[in-house]
């Protein structure tokens, strides 16, 4: 009979199973990431490149938690109960565990996305907890040289199959909708009472329209921008230009209103359902000022 494997040698192990499922699972979000709308869909930011030491050292760290407080403890309860059930200790006990021990973190990783939400996180919790466990509770003397080719394997087949699927269209690949200025003209509305109204002449209307947000909620309401989550807005009458750039990406709509700072607009949305958007604050992080087509807008 082998013996086991020393408590360092297993969590070293764990730690790197974790690391190769940490790296497929960002492969996998970064391809999903481009299939749907995102501003930031084009490209990415060149400091990410300085980030990634840091992030290897927070990732090996997090691991290694994890392989502490969720695949120890299940690679040892699986044990547990096949002795106590079966007379011995048997490998199909672990995912039975892993799917009791995944369920709060999986429901929380869905983030209320609904049932089917919750469910498929669940699921894929479970499998990224038993893949380690097993793993653990192996007593197989060179096992690192396997997981670590099968592991670059995995990661390059993952990308592979991710980057030839966005390129033959597969898996269609997010692009702004192209428009006209024609297709600017009309009402466009943020939901909480600001509006632009452009009309084909190149006027356009300001009606408590966004300029700075002094919180971090895009969805604040209008205010004297003195609070928190309030905003500064700017009504008044200007003029306004479409610029269609070299491309979808490129396009804009240059918008002057007296007394008023605005930045250029973005198109987004699709083409069903276009929308003008701008950066608040850093671009890298996401957050929009966005409006919307409104119901017979022009």
């Amino acid at each position: 009979m082998k013996k086991k494997r020393l408590f360092g040698l297993s969590l070293l192990l764990s730690i790197l199973t974790l690391l190769i499922e940490a790296v497929i699972a960002l492969i996998v979000a970064v391809v999903y990431g481009f299939t749907q709308e995102s501003p930031n869909a084009g490209g990415g930011s060149a400091l990410f490149i300085l980030f990634v030491p840091v992030l290897a050292v927070f990732g090996i760290a997090v691991a290694g938690a994890l392989s502490v407080v969720l695949v120890f403890p299940t690679a040892w309860l699986s044990d547990v109960l096949g002795r106590r059930f079966g007379g011995r200790e048997a490998w199909w006990w672990v995912p039975v565990v892993a799917a009791a021990v995944s369920f709060v973190p999986g429901v929380a990783l869905s983030g209320g996305a609904g049932p089917v939400g919750i469910a498929v996180a669940w699921l894929l919790t479970t499998a990224a907890l038993t893949v380690p466990a097993l793993l653990w509770r192996s007593r197989r003397e060179r096992v690192f040289g396997p997981v670590t080719l099968w592991g670059l394997v995995a990661v390059v087949l993952t990308a592979v199959v991710g980057g030839v699927g966005l390129a033959t269209g597969v898996f269609p690949e997010y692009r702004p909708p192209t428009v006209t200025s024609a297709d600017i003209v009309g009402r466009w509305s943020d939901g909480h009472g600001g509006a632009l109204t452009f009309t084909a002449d190149g006027r356009v209307s300001a009606v408590d329209v966004e300029l700075d947000v002094t919180g971090t909620d895009s969805d604040a309401t209008a205010g004297d921008g003195d609070g928190d989550g309030a905003r500064d807005s700017c009504t008044g009458q200007g003029t306004w230009t479409y610029e269609p750039g070299t491309g979808a990406w490129s396009q804009m709509v240059d918008v002057t209103v007296d007394q008023c700072t605005f930045d250029y607009w973005n198109v987004g949305g699709t083409e069903s359902r276009p929308a003008l958007y701008q950066y608040i604050g850093d671009p890298d992080s996401g957050d929009l000022y966005r409006l919307t087509r409104t119901s017979g807008g022009q």
